[in-house]
């Protein structure tokens, strides 16, 4: 993967809607975090940070009237957010992107566990392991960042969050990743995360992404 073209493709999306930029960071992070539990290999982390910090490229190409709006969507408008994954996966093949990792996560990080979700309503070990545990870490910054619709979080939300994904386990959710990134965020491991990169804080060049900035978890 283009790092370049990672950040100008990001940067894309940030212009388009600015909240995507801390959102970007926090799951880049909360990835990180979660699959450093399992690797520590450079470049399966690399790839997947990528891949991570283009997760929602698709939504370069939906309308503002759609992708901005405050208030509840309606269900066509709804339709139109659910093409973002096959969007973005079209436009990285495009661009002849070939890593699998990046495009499975890209394509099919809404499938949800049960086969319940979108594109391709994939269910269980058909969803690609990547994308499985990136829905955990996409859902818990959905439930715990500002949004159009959404202008306050309360200071409750990520406990909030943990619950839901809890309930989720087994059906939304792929249990194992549940239990993993709850573990993590348990043991005080994602806290930094919500503290520097939140909603208001400057966020980092995205130069750095191939290699974000772990050592606050130690400040």
């Amino acid at each position: 993967m283009n790092p370049a073209l990672v950040r100008s493709l990001v940067t894309i999306l940030e212009h388009k809607d600015i909240s995507t930029a801390a959102h970007t960071w926090r799951v880049v992070l909360y990835t990180r975090a979660l699959a450093e539990q399992f690797t520590h290999d450079h470049d399966f982390l690399r790839r997947l940070t990528f891949a991570a910090a283009l997760h929602d490229v698709g939504k370069i190409e939906i309308p503002d009237i759609v992708l901005l709006k405050p208030g509840p969507l309606t269900d066509d408008e709804f339709a139109v957010i659910r093409q973002h994954p096959v969007l973005g996966w079209e436009r990285l093949r495009r661009f002849e992107e070939a890593d699998p990792l990046v495009l499975n996560l890209v394509r099919h990080h809404h499938e949800r566990w049960d086969g319940g979700g979108y594109p391709d309503r994939l269910a269980g070990d058909d969803i690609p392991v990547a994308a499985r545990y990136f829905a955990v870490v996409d859902a818990f910054d959905a439930m715990t960042s500002l949004r159009p619709y959404r202008s306050e979080v309360g200071e409750d939300a990520a406990e909030k969050a943990v619950g839901e994904l809890v309930k989720g386990s087994g059906s939304r959710y792929h249990p194992d990743a549940v239990a993993e990134f709850v573990s993590l965020y348990r043991k005080g491991q994602l806290g930094w995360i919500l503290e520097y990169f939140n909603d208001r804080c400057p966020m980092p060049d995205y130069d750095t992404l191939g290699n974000p900035p772990t050592s606050m978890a130690k400040a």
